[in-house]
């Protein structure tokens, strides 16, 4: 695993504070701990102060670290831990993490990449000159089916095209990304085959309750036979072995 370390102190916030409803959703998340367990709502905090933000600052840290009784120390090795924190500035209408995992890097998310190094910025976690797109690489997360893959924010975009993703995009960069559908860009539902139902096409239930089958009549029991005792079968005895003819065989 790479090292993880926070973005340069020029780039750093002076000050942090949750607005009123992140700090409403915030103190809901501490309840939900007995007293002396609140540190176990460090990642859900991290994650609000990220939503707000568009990434984690020191700042944002040291805020949490007061809040839940910790280590400043504590809070910042979960948040350089995780991969799905940001350490740094990001695009602030959109950032892409393409898929390269295995799955999708057979279906082609090399290409996906090529289209965010010509359309973003040449390296990962590097801003456009305006600022608003930025991108990067990532493990898998979850939608192999539908390979290749790319997430924005908290939605998934599968069976992309390169020239797909450049739509997407240039919809993100213009203020429109609300506009682009999630999930799978091709004719398809959720993770169903391509084109649509191919099986289970026929209405199987009539309507209506069918009418039960009529029950078979009984049969007669047949007349009784007369018993007859059967005659007693003698035990055949030991069997006694024939003795061989001839002399023994030594061998």
């Amino acid at each position: 695993m790479s090292v993880r370390r926070l973005a340069e102190e020029t780039v750093q916030p002076k000050d942090f504070a949750f607005n009123r409803a992140n700090s409403a959703l915030a103190k809901q998340w501490i309840k939900k701990y007995p007293d002396g367990r609140q540190a176990s709502a460090v990642i859900p905090l991290l994650m609000i102060a990220q939503e707000q933000e568009g990434w984690v600052t020191k700042r944002a840290i040291e805020h949490i670290a007061d809040m839940l009784a910790m280590p400043y120390i504590r809070v910042l090795e979960v948040a350089t831990f995780y991969t799905q924190f940001m350490l740094a500035p990001v695009g602030t209408r959109a950032h892409v993490q393409v898929c390269g995992t295995t799955p999708c890097m057979l279906r082609g998310s090399e290409e996906l990449m090529a289209v965010c190094r010509e359309k973003i910025h040449p390296e990962q976690f590097h801003t456009n000159e305006e600022g608003t797109l930025s991108w990067e690489e990532v493990e898998c997360q979850g939608a192999c089916v539908n390979a290749p893959m790319v997430m924005i924010f908290k939605d998934t975009y599968e069976d992309l095209t390169p020239e797909r993703l450049a739509e997407i995009i240039d919809e993100f960069e213009a203020g429109r990304g609300d506009r682009v559908t999630p999930g799978p860009q091709v004719n398809r539902i959720h993770s169903a085959p391509e084109g649509g139902q191919t099986t289970l096409q026929k209405e199987l239930l009539v309507k209506g309750a069918a009418k039960p089958a009529s029950k078979p009549a009984k049969a007669k029991p047949a007349a009784k036979a007369k018993a007859v005792s059967a005659k007693p079968v003698a035990k055949p005895g030991p069997v006694r072995l024939a003795k061989p003819e001839g002399k023994a065989d030594d061998l």
